[in-house]
């Protein structure tokens, strides 16, 4: 077993933690489990976890703070506010190669939201990714790029509904879900819904 200073090795059991769990369910998966696939004893991970629990909630909590990091970078170089839409509407974190596993879990957590700290962390997991998206949603307004019709609350509630949508059937391994026979993607008409036309498309569309 090597020595990993402690940050490392409390993300290294998250990242252990997030593909197991993804693997096996939070409910059937082992702190014994875990162990084995970091290679590490039990009472490593309780050096740094509290419970299985514990662990689950810090996943909850890292998927999160990694989303919105994800995002920040993605934005950084767009050279608008519609463009920042585009990019956002596009990028889904449940089916990209860093987020799937976490995203997983957290579907598959499902029958632990009784569980009131679960039930906290998932709420302020999706108030965090609801606010960032409000931010981004209030400057398109003002900057006559999307319809003020509708409340910037409202429009970022409709996009975090239809990326849990798509995010549940990709994991269902719904084939062909999302787009129709023309190779038209469901996040390619809500961005023309909500910002019209990329200027990279034809004039003549």
């Amino acid at each position: 077993m090597s020595r990993l200073p402690a940050p490392k090795r409390r993300e290294q059991l998250l990242d252990c933690a997030a593909e197991l769990f993804a693997k096996n369910g939070y409910a059937r998966a082992t702190t014994a489990q875990l162990a084995k696939a970091a290679g590490v004893t039990e009472p490593i991970i309780y050096r740094h976890f509290d419970s299985k629990r514990d662990l689950f909630v810090a996943l909850i909590e890292r998927t999160g703070r990694e989303t919105i990091q994800a995002w920040e970078k993605h934005l950084s170089d767009a050279d608008d506010s519609a463009e920042r839409l585009r990019r956002l509407i596009g990028d889904n974190p449940m089916v990209s190669e860093r987020g799937r596993n976490a995203y997983r879990v957290i579907l598959q957590a499902i029958s632990e939201t009784e569980d009131p700290v679960i039930h906290d962390a998932l709420r302020n997991h999706i108030k965090s990714l609801h606010a960032f998206l409000v931010e981004e949603l209030e400057v398109a307004q003002k900057d006559h790029k999307v319809t003020s019709r509708f409340s910037a609350e409202i429009i970022a509630w409709l996009l975090i509904h239809n990326g849990l949508g798509y995010g549940v059937l990709t994991a269902m391994g719904i084939a062909n879900q999302g787009v129709d026979q023309n190779g038209v993607h469901i996040k390619d008409v809500i961005a023309r819904l909500l910002v019209g036309r990329d200027r990279s498309e034809s004039k003549g569309e």
